[in-house]
């Protein structure tokens, strides 16, 4: 989000697989533990979905139009907290940084993972954003982890509208792949 507003912004890495967000110091800045953490104007924000919603306001960029657009809108963030981003995300986690391999707990999480793209599908077959015809913070919440098919397992040919609906979110002037915007891929800093 920050590059697609044109931000002058500076990523820091932040070596998760070794305890950092463990740290008293990390814990100081974010007391869960968790990234991603936004250091801005004087204010720390963690959770995705808030830096978000405190990014669109700060820039005026992919924020709702209305009230009832903006519960849309959230509406959609707690359905990709929940929903894709929360069954995709540990899937990636086992499937591409454990030895554990294919299991029940794989298994369970790219059937959630395909209901949550399913749905998700139907909704970008009807517009060619998450709410409306220009692009939101949904938008942004829910297409990360999507990046990363191979790392889920996922076959993105099962969901057209989603593969179509990414390729309109690649073309936003200022968008880059979730990699070339982090510090490093976390087997290269392990």
């Amino acid at each position: 989000m920050l590059n697609l507003c044109s931000a002058d912004w500076q990523p820091v890495f932040v070596d998760f697989f070794n305890g950092e967000t463990r740290t008293d110091a990390y814990l100081e800045l974010n007391d869960m533990g968790e990234v991603p953490t936004l250091e801005a104007k004087n204010v720390t924000l963690t959770q995705s979905g808030v830096i978000l919603d405190y990014l669109a306001d700060a820039f005026e960029q992919f924020d709702a139009n209305s009230v009832p657009e903006h519960r849309e809108v959230l509406r959609w963030i707690l359905f990709d907290n929940n929903k894709l981003t929360g069954s995709i995300a540990p899937l990636r986690f086992m499937r591409e940084f454990t030895d554990q391999g294919e299991n029940e707990v794989t298994a369970f999480l790219h059937a959630r993972a395909a209901a949550a793209l399913k749905i998700l599908d139907t909704r970008v077959a009807k517009s060619d954003f998450i709410v409306g015809e220009e692009p939101t913070i949904a938008d942004i919440s829910l297409c990360g982890y999507l990046f990363w098919p191979e790392e889920t397992g996922i076959d993105m040919n099962d969901y057209p509208a989603v593969t179509a609906w990414l390729e309109r979110i690649q073309a936003l002037s200022g968008w880059e792949h979730p990699y070339e915007l982090m510090p490093g891929h976390p087997r290269e800093n392990g």
